[in-house]
């Protein structure tokens, strides 16, 4: 037999190994193996097996990695699709469908010494008073790892070393899998009784799972596979949707997978769904794969899934590869969440892999927000998807009271713009006075976000980037959020024909919201929470877990506390600069604040006292503050797709952005000209298609790099990828010149 291998090697080709027949069986699609290519040994995948092969010498396989296929044929063909619809090397695509750590050569299981206690069959031999209390102990618990015994017995190996000897018990290496949740204790929860609007969205969802129509949905809505679109407001209890659809696909003895953003992959959220599945006649495993766990822990949950053991996989964005088998459902929560998006190749975007595997694999897909991307809702109005909508919070809880701050009022005369505006002082202080919680959202980090000179105008910049260095305060430094460059802070002005003393910080971030905070409120207790107050693994546990137990009055923080947590005695939610994202050059712009303000706002009157939400704005007029305040998604749709048809921007057309990248700006300028002499000849017959460009990139250096883009705009996107993956594999480019191609891009800069 021949089997097709594609190397871990960009060569953008299979090639073909004989199997040799000390390997006859073990080798099938998905397998791992070590193959010969060149002088060298490299690993690849086989991804096909056949019975002759063009060529007539053939290289044999050297060996198969593990005992069991890795990557399965499904996953294969999704892996196909990604590379050519995201215009990458198959190879690159394959290789991002497993976990670094699974993807080792040697196999990274742990073992650790353990006691087991061996039948007895003979009479009991007489023990000393030390051997008699770790017996005490091994006859509750008749196997544990030799450190926890030695640990809880307080003794010492020798004293085990006896026992072994009289046959009592065995000591011996064991597999000792790695679980981050290990030490938590969590309790069991029973399903909650759904309000009508859950309950018709449920039916909907288990209808597609069981291949039927659900009652009152025309039978044009429910497509098989089924993509549903549950667009409920900010605590509409669209999780307790979640749970009951995942318990109905356990019944039918197939699995589910749950995206949820790294951002929003809480310990809280995790706990949910174990607390649900951990027991009761349901019990399964439930694996959690993210990029905080070491590489072990995600080693042995990825294999959970793998062997079967674990039917549920709840993750960040790669978890959409997670070999589920059967598959049941899909759920994609927060799918507007720009961090779907893969950032480097293959830059697929999580969401449409998820539906695009529903299809392949015939599972059902549920994609969750309160505030849907304009592309879900436009399939929704196209009849691609079918739309579910939670209009009320659970348990009759009402909305927050969103109130806008005009912070154009707010400025005195000589004097600078003041962080908190009165009214939302004034909210803070009583929140203080009733023993309630407040969160304050801004989403900059650091001190100051630049160090400006008032007399000769001088602006500390990044020495590798086109943005300036923002101050830390804490830390005494000067640092590039983009290449992380950080330099000391000057006591006077750098420019050697100024050297002003009086050199001044502008823009505020997290730090310096902080600082006045605790000297409006020296009596709160007050919680930062960024990137640059998580150093550690478990700080995020730990800053939540108090907050929640009321141990903090005020939690300030980036955009990490805007997602999905869920926090009942939280009744005042103050946004410090709402339009802070509204003037970049991104036609998302809007749509981003829209979200952002909705999600923020949502983490307020959780629970039964009303929640009250200041947002303080510049700009207090704009559309994306307006239709937030009122909570009207239908309302911001339909006057942001009149700008984007208008246009012609995503959903009404696709989008692939072309960015050249290189330390000499010369050789970028060259070739993205040259580039775009290619395109416009590759791309002639396309109907519909823009160019736009080249023109430099709204960051244009980034990392020392200098950047330039063309932008193209088609109906759709399938022959454009064809033809874009011609001209990207046969252009010549400049010595140290890269192209990155991307495929429906959510970040232009």
């Amino acid at each position: 037999m021949i089997a097709r291998v594609t190397l871990e090697l960009a060569l953008r080709k299979e090639f073909d190994y004989f199997i040799p027949a000390e390997l006859d069986g073990q080798v099938e699609v998905g397998s791992r193996v070590q193959v010969p290519f060149g002088s060298r040994k490299v690993l690849g995948c086989v991804t096909g097996l056949a019975e002759e092969s063009a060529h007539a010498t053939l290289k044999p396989i050297l060996k198969v990695i593990g005992a069991q296929t890795l990557i399965t044929p499904k996953i294969i063909e999704l892996a196909r699709w990604i590379g050519e619809y995201y215009c990458c090397a198959p190879e690159i695509a394959l290789k991002s469908v497993l976990p670094e750590a699974v993807r080792q050569e040697e196999a990274g299981w742990r073992e650790r010494l353990y006691v087991r206690v061996l039948p007895q069959t003979g009479e009991m031999p007489k023990l000393a008073r030390r051997q008699e209390e770790v017996w005490r102990i091994l006859e509750q618990k008749p196997e544990m790892p030799l450190q926890e015994l030695l640990a809880k017995a307080r003794t010492t190996r020798g004293t085990l070393r006896r026992l072994e000897d009289k046959g009592l018990i065995s000591i011996a290496p064991q597999i000792s899998e790695r679980d981050p949740y290990a030490r938590e204790s969590i309790l069991p929860t029973q399903p909650l009784r759904l309000n009508p609007a859950q309950a018709k969205a449920l039916e909907a969802v288990v209808a597609a799972l069981e291949g039927r129509h659900a009652e009152d949905t025309p039978p044009t809505a429910v497509r098989s596979p089924s993509v549903f679109l549950l667009h409920g407001v900010t605590g509409s209890g669209k999780t307790e949707v979640y749970l009951q659809a995942i318990a109905r696909s356990l019944e039918q003895g197939k699995g589910a997978i749950v995206l949820v953003p790294e951002i929003s992959l809480t310990p809280q959220t995790v706990e949910r769904f174990k607390a649900r599945f951990s027991s009761g006649p349901q019990r399964t495993l439930v694996a959690v794969l993210h990029s905080h766990l070491s590489a072990g822990e995600r080693h042995d949950e990825w294999h959970k899934i793998r062997q079967g053991r674990a039917r549920i996989a709840i993750g960040a964005r790669s978890a959409i590869f997670a070999p589920v088998e059967p598959l049941g459902l899909i759920i994609v929560d927060e799918e507007h969440e720009h961090t779907y998006k893969q950032e480097e190749a293959p830059r697929y975007h999580a969401r449409d892999v998820a539906v695009v595997r529903g299809q392949m694999e015939n599972a059902t897909v549920v994609l969750g927000s309160a505030t849907p991307s304009m592309e879900s809702y436009y399939n929704c109005q196209r009849g691609r998807y079918t739309l579910l909508e939670l209009p009320e919070r659970a348990d009759d809880a009402k909305m927050p009271v969103v109130r806008i701050v005009d912070m154009r009022q707010t400025v005195r005369a000589g004097k600078a713009v003041p962080i908190f505006s009165p009214q939302l002082a004034e909210a803070i202080a009583q929140r203080l006075e009733r023993k309630e919680q407040t969160i304050l959202f801004l989403n900059r980090r650091g001190y100051s976000t630049s160090l400006q000179c008032p007399k000769c105008g001088y602006v500390a910049e990044c020495p590798n980037c086109s943005v300036s260095l923002t101050y830390h305060r804490q830390e005494q430094k000067l640092a590039c959020h983009i290449c992380a460059y950080a330099g000391p802070v000057p006591a006077v002005c750098p420019n050697e024909k100024c050297r002003n003393p009086a050199i001044r910080y502008s823009g505020l971030g997290t730090q310096r919201v902080e600082e006045t905070l605790s000297r409006l409120f020296p009596q709160a207790r007050i919680k930062r929470m960024d990137s640059d107050a998580l150093k550690r693994k478990e700080d995020y546990r730990r800053i939540l877990g108090d907050f929640r137990v009321g141990k903090t009055d005020i939690l300030l923080g980036t955009q990490m506390i805007a997602k999905g947590l869920h926090f009942p005695n939280v009744t005042l939610v103050g946004i410090i600069y709402a339009d802070m994202a509204l003037h970049q050059p991104d036609f998302r712009a809007g749509e981003r604040t829209f979200q952002l303000l909705t999600q923020v706002a949502g983490r307020a009157g959780r629970g039964d006292i009303e929640g009250e939400v200041f947002v303080q704005a510049f700009t207090p007029f704009h559309p994306a503050i307006q239709f937030a305040r009122r909570h009207d998604f239908p309302g911001f749709y339909e006057q942001e797709m009149e700008f984007r048809t208008q246009l012609k921007y995503p959903p009404v057309s696709r989008v692939a952005l072309l960015t050249l990248k290189g330390r000499n700006e010369e050789k970028v300028k060259f070739a993205a000209a040259h580039l775009k002499r290619e395109l416009e000849k590759a791309m002639a017959g396309i109907k519909d298609l823009i160019v736009a460009g080249p023109a430099p990139a709204p960051l244009l250096r980034a990392e020392t790099y200098y950047r330039h883009q063309i932008m193209l705009r088609a109906p759709r996107m399938r022959l454009l990828s064809q033809r874009l993956a011609g001209v990207t594999q046969q252009l010549v480019l400049p010595d140290e010149v890269t192209l990155a191609v991307d495929v429906d891009p959510v970040d232009l800069a």
